[in-house]
C-alpha cells in the first residue's frame, strides 16, 4: 500500500500506522533537502507490534510504567551515535596530516583581521564547541547563533540556512565575514604562505608562488554586490590563472579545518547505555536514566511528537522548519539554498573531489514556498549543554524552549508555521522533558583535540 498524495505535496504530518504497509516498503514523499526520514523499518516494526496486539496476538497489556513494544522500536531508533560518514567532496577528510593542519588552523587566532579572532573563539570545546552566546561575536556581533560542531558533519547543508553542502565549504564563509574573522582569501593564502607552508605543502603539494604583490595584492576576494568595492577591485585585478591559485589554496585551508572537525564525534550517553540495558531484556535499562528522564523519553516518541523533526540517531532531520519565532523576518533556508547553488565552493564547483555526484544540489529549489522562513533542525544530542537556543539564541535555557512549543504565539513573519507543528500539550511536564535531554550529554573528544596543538604549557 503506498501514501495516497497529500492535497499538498510540501504538507508533513505525524506518521500513522495506516501510512505503512506491514511486511513492505512505507514511501514517504518530501522534496530533497526538506527530508523527513523517520527511519521506516522501525517504524513499521512498532505497527507491526500494534497490529498484532489489536489481532489478540499480544499475552497481555504492558503495564502503564512499562516501554510499550512500539515505543521501544522508536527509542531503539535513536541510538546508538552513528560513525561518521564520508565526505565526497573532500578527499582530504580523513588524512591525518590534513587533521593536524586544521587542528593548528582552528586554535590560529592570526586567522582574522585583528589577530584575536580563531575557530575556537566562536565554536569553544569546553562549551560543547559553542560559545554561551545568544549572538556570536568575532571581530563584530554575529546576526546568528554559534551552533555546536558536533554532528554537523551528518548534515548535507550547512548553516541555520544551509548556504553551504559540506563542512569545509561551511568553513570558509566565516574567514571572509566582517563580523566573523574578516579576512579576504588572499589574506589567508598569503597567511598559509607565511606560517603554515611546510604543513600544507605535506598535504596538499607547493604553494603557489605569492611574493610578487602586483600579480598577489595583500587583500581582494570577489564582491558580487559591491564591484566599486577595493578588495573586488583588487580582486578584478588578478589574472583569472592566479586567481584559481588562490582559490585553491583558500578551499584547501577549508578541507584541512573539516578534517579536523570530523574528530569531533558524538559519543554515547547515559540515554545510549539505557537503550542498549532496553535491548538487552532489561525492562529497567540498567537504570541509566531516572523515571522523569523515562517519563520525558516516553513523550519525546509518544504525545509531545518531538521526534516528527529530531528523529535518527543524532535526533536531527537535519530537514528546514519555519517554527514561527516570534518577530523572527529572516528569509532562512530560501536565502541559503539560492546562495549554495551560486557558490563556486560548492559540491559541484571546480574546487569539489565529488566528480558532480551531487543529488542534494541536483533538486534543490529555493523556491520552494515551505522553504521561507525555515532553519535546520539542530542535533540534539549534547543540547544541554548548548544553551542558549535557537538560530538567533532566542531562548535562555530548554524549558523556555518547551514552553515556547506549549503556547506557539503570535504569526510569522514570514513565510507560514511548520504545517506538522502543533502545540505541545500541558499534561506533558516540561521537567520530564528536560530531564531526557539531560541524558543525551555525551563526552568531549578526546583531550588532544579540544586544546591547541603542541606542548601543554604550565
Amino acid at each position: 500500500m503506498t501514501l495516497p498524495k497529500p492535497s499538498r505535496p510540501t504538507q508533513l504530518r505525524p506518521l500513522r500506522c495506516a501510512d505503512v504497509s506491514v511486511g513492505g516498503p512505507a514511501r514517504l514523499r518530501a522534496p530533497i533537502g526538506h527530508r523527513r526520514p523517520l527511519l521506516r523499518a522501525a517504524w513499521r516494526a512498532a505497527c507491526a507490534v500494534g497490529l498484532a496486539c489489536a489481532l489478540g496476538a499480544c499475552e497481555a497489556t504492558p503495564a502503564p510504567t512499562a516501554v510499550t513494544p512500539e515505543e521501544l522500536a522508536l527509542i531503539q531508533s535513536l541510538s546508538p551515535p552513528p560513525t561518521i560518514p564520508a565526505s565526497p567532496s573532500n578527499r582530504y577528510a580523513d588524512n591525518d596530516e590534513a587533521a593536524a593542519l586544521g587542528h593548528a588552523l582552528f586554535f590560529d587566532t592570526r586567522l582574522s583581521k585583528n589577530g584575536k579572532v580563531a575557530c575556537s573563539t566562536c565554536h569553544v570545546p569546553a562549551l560543547y564547541f559553542t560559545d554561551g552566546k545568544p549572538l556570536a561575536e568575532g571581530i563584530g556581533k554575529v546576526a546568528k547563533h554559534s551552533p555546536s560542531l558536533f554532528g554537523s558533519h551528518f548534515a548535507p547543508f550547512q548553516f541555520w540556512d544551509g548556504r553551504a553542502d559540506s563542512s569545509w565549504s561551511q568553513a570558509l564563509g566565516p574567514l571572509e565575514a566582517p563580523t566573523e574573522h574578516g579576512l579576504t582569501r588572499l589574506a589567508v593564502a598569503h597567511l598559509m604562505a607565511r606560517h603554515h607552508a611546510e604543513a600544507y605543502t605535506a598535504v596538499f603539494g607547493p604553494l603557489p608562488d605569492l611574493s610578487d604583490s602586483e600579480r598577489f595584492p595583500a587583500t581582494g576576494r570577489p564582491h558580487s554586490l559591491d564591484p566599486a568595492h577595493p578588495e573586488h577591485l583588487a580582486w578584478g585585478s588578478m589574472a583569472e590563472s592566479d586567481r584559481d591559485a588562490v582559490n585553491r589554496v583558500f578551499a584547501n585551508t577549508g578541507k584541512a579545518l573539516e578534517a579536523y572537525t570530523r574528530k569531533i564525534v558524538p559519543g554515547p550517553a547515559p540515554f545510549d547505555a539505557y537503550v542498549a540495558a532496553l535491548t538487552a531484556g532489561d525492562a529497567t535499562g540498567g537504570g541509566h536514566m531516572k523515571p522523569g528522564a523515562v517519563r520525558g523519553l516516553r513523550a519525546f516518541v509518544g504525545d509531545a511528537q518531538c521526534i516528527n523533526c529530531h528523529n535518527g540517531p543524532l535526533l536531527t532531520d537535519f530537514a528546514f522548519h519555519n517554527l514561527g519565532l516570534p518577530g523572527d523576518r529572516d528569509l532562512g533556508r530560501s536565502k541559503g539554498a539560492s546562495q549554495v547553488l551560486k557558490s563556486e565552493f560548492n559540491c559541484l564547483g571546480p574546487y569539489s573531489d565529488a566528480d558532480g555526484k551531487c543529488d542534494e544540489l541536483a533538486y534543490l529549489d529555493p523556491a520552494f514556498e515551505d522553504f521561507r522562513g525555515a532553519f535546520k533542525t539542530p542535533s540534539l544530542r549534547n543540547v544541554a549543554r548548548t544553551a542558549p537556543y535557537m538560530h538567533a539564541g532566542q531562548f535562555a535555557d530548554l524549558p523556555a524552549v518547551i514552553d515556547f512549543y506549549k503556547s506557539l504565539p503570535g504569526e510569522p513573519q514570514i513565510g507560514h508555521r511548520e504545517l506538522v507543528l502543533s502545540l505541545l500539550s500541558t499534561k506533558v511536564a516540561t521537567a520530564d522533558l528536560v530531564a531526557f535531554l539531560e541524558s543525551l550529554t555525551g563526552p568531549l573528544p578526546d583531550e588532544k583535540w579540544t586544546r591547541p596543538p603542541g606542548p601543554r604549557t604550565p
